[in-house]
């Protein structure tokens, strides 16, 4: 049996968007009989929330849609992460340039470039056009949002690896 195919998904601290889009992407692989094959796990470029558990609002707002939270501890990302992890899937351009000058392999993309209604970039140089933003300092409805915008991308990442699976 082949290794499992390994998607990182990243954000700031990891306790918002990251693990969001990580429990999204890991219901959509089980449901797409993918989940034996993909690994998904999630990290931030910063350790200021090192050790927190996902934001009480993501949470609720994940429960609320229907998809099991676990338990989980937010961690940065290391150097052996973007090692092992086949895509990073980065929440906004700011993380995306933080985590290519840690890797020179070209697994880093926008989570929001597999969203096929997301905002056209003709490249890195408007790249911040797909950021997801930080529901951090808003309300509920920002969370919402937050989770809208995931589950918009997580069709196109399922298809990718789809693809990538395929031609293993």
């Amino acid at each position: 049996m082949s290794s499992p195919y390994r998607i990182m998904t990243v954000c700031t601290g990891n306790i918002c968007r990251s693990p969001m889009a990580e429990v999204v992407l890991k219901a959509r692989l089980a449901d797409a009989g993918l989940g034996d094959s993909v690994e998904v796990w999630s990290t931030g470029v910063s350790s200021e929330e090192h050790g927190n558990p996902i934001d009480r609002r993501a949470a609720a707002v994940l429960h609320d849609a229907g998809y099991i939270v676990p338990r989980r501890a937010a961690r940065r990302v290391t150097a052996a992460d973007l090692g092992s992890a086949d895509l990073v899937l980065a929440m906004t351009a700011a993380h995306a340039r933080r985590l290519r000058d840690l890797t020179d392999r070209p697994v880093v993309r926008m989570y929001r470039a597999f969203d096929p209604d997301a905002p056209s970039t003709a490249g890195l140089a408007d790249e911040h056009r797909l950021d997801i933003d930080d529901p951090w300092y808003g309300g509920m409805e920002d969370f919402r949002v937050t989770l809208a915008q995931v589950e918009a991308g997580a069709d196109g990442v399922i298809d990718e690896v789809r693809r990538v699976l395929a031609a293993r």
